[in-house]
């Protein structure tokens, strides 16, 4: 990917760590494969990607990372069980707030968007409702809700370190839906 990045545009500014997956179930349901999955998908490639991206923009002095992890981490429901949604999102929180500080000096910027329960086809339209309820707004979140937080990030020259929740109240605290 990266290769493809630098031969097509010779730079890469920002890089967008998206890749994620969830599954809600008792902390004691999940199975050896699942934790495998999980750390596989939510931590490993974070790492890999990361790490790249960072060599190259610490070359170039600037850049960008947003990683896309989940409200989850800050504001636990019960009617959500995601123990392994949250130690493997909350430990990327917690590696966006110290690259931040390891990489600030070389021009490089890391924040994460926190998303609540956003539109997608990984939810089947007749839980819509349902999970709309889930959050404080009374709506679920868009894509574009998501897109236009990572955009805000990049432009925002100030902003390091950040883990924006964009989640419609949801870890703002609980609510009687």
């Amino acid at each position: 990917m990266f290769k493809a990045a630098l031969d097509h545009f010779g730079r890469v500014d920002t890089l967008v760590n998206n890749a994620g997956i969830f599954t809600a179930k008792p902390f004691t349901a999940y199975s050896q494969d699942d934790y495998a999955s999980y750390i596989s998908t939510n931590v490993t490639g974070f790492f890999h990607m990361t790490q790249r991206a960072l060599e190259l923009m610490s070359k170039q002095g600037h850049g960008h990372i947003v990683t896309i992890t989940t409200s989850l981490v800050d504001q636990p429901m019960s009617s959500v069980p995601a123990a392994l949604a949250s130690l493997t999102k909350g430990g990327l929180n917690a590696a966006t707030r110290a690259l931040a500080i390891e990489y600030a000096r070389s021009g490089i910027r890391v924040n994460a968007v926190s998303p609540g329960i956003i539109k997608t086809p990984m939810h089947p339209a007749e839980a819509h409702p349902a999970l709309a309820s889930l959050h404080p707004v009374g709506r679920m979140g868009e894509i574009s809700d998501i897109v236009d937080a990572v955009l805000y990030l990049d432009g925002a020259g100030f902003v390091t370190g950040e883990v924006l929740h964009v989640d419609g109240g949801q870890a703002a605290g609980h609510h009687m839906p």
